[in-house]
C-alpha cells in the first residue's frame, strides 16, 4: 500500500515515470498532511481563552478531522486503484461487436470509479476545511501558521482532486450520471464558501 511506504519510499513513487500514483493520490495525500495539522492544533491542551467551550469545540473537531484523515489515507490508495482499472477495461479485446460492447461497459464503469474517488476526496476534503474556522477561533495562537498550512494543504487537495473528476467527467456517456456528478461537484465548489476561502 503507498500510504504504509516511508515518506522517501512514497516520494520517489510519485517521482517515477509510472502513471500511479498520480494527482489523485497526491491531492488525496497533501489533504490528510492538512487534516493532521488541524488536527495537531486541536488537540493542543493550550487554547486561545482557556474556556469548557473553547475545548469543546476544539476536541469535537479534532474528532472530525481524525475521521477525515483516515478516509483520505485510504483514498490516496483507492485513486491509484482507480486509476488501474481504467487502464486494464481499456486494455480489454475489441477484435468483435461482443467484445467492443464488453469492452465499453467495463470502461464506463471504470471511469464512474474514477470520478467517483477524486469526488470524494474533495468532499471530504472540503468537511476537513469546514473545521478549520473552529481552530482558528479557539486554538492556541501560536500556531497560527501550523492552521494556515494545513488550510492551504486541504485547498490544494481540493483544487487537485476536482481537476481530476473534471478530467474523468468527459468520458462519462450516461447523461444522468455525469448530471449527478456535477452537482455533487457544485457543492463542493459552493459549499458556504470554504474552498473559496483556500484559494
Amino acid at each position: 500500500m503507498l500510504i504504509n511506504r516511508t515518506v522517501s519510499d512514497l516520494l520517489d513513487a510519485f517521482a517515477s515515470p509510472d502513471p500511479t500514483p498520480g494527482g489523485g493520490s497526491a491531492a488525496a495525500l497533501a489533504a490528510a498532511l492538512g487534516a493532521s495539522l488541524l488536527a495537531m492544533v486541536a488537540g493542543m491542551t493550550k487554547t486561545k481563552t482557556g474556556s469548557p467551550e473553547a475545548r469543546k469545540a476544539l476536541d469535537e473537531a479534532r474528532g472530525r478531522l481524525m475521521a477525515a484523515r483516515a478516509t483520505l489515507m485510504g483514498l490516496v490508495d483507492r485513486d491509484s486503484a482507480a486509476y488501474d482499472l481504467v487502464v486494464a477495461a481499456y486494455g480489454q479485446p475489441k477484435g468483435t461487436d461482443a467484445e467492443k460492447a464488453v469492452r465499453r461497459d467495463a470502461i464506463q464503469r471504470a471511469m464512474r470509479v474514477a470520478t467517483e474517488v477524486p469526488l470524494e476526496t474533495a468532499t471530504v476534503s472540503a468537511g476537513a476545511l469546514g473545521d478549520a474556522a473552529a481552530i482558528e477561533e479557539h486554538g492556541n495562537p501560536n500556531a497560527t501558521s501550523d492552521v494556515g498550512t494545513g488550510i492551504a494543504l486541504l485547498g490544494a487537495g481540493i483544487r487537485g482532486a476536482l481537476l481530476n473528476v473534471e478530467a474523468n467527467i468527459g468520458s462519462l456517456t450516461d447523461p444522468a450520471v455525469v448530471a449527478e456528478f456535477k452537482q455533487r461537484r457544485s457543492v463542493v465548489e459552493g459549499d458556504g464558501g470554504v474552498f473559496h476561502r483556500s484559494r
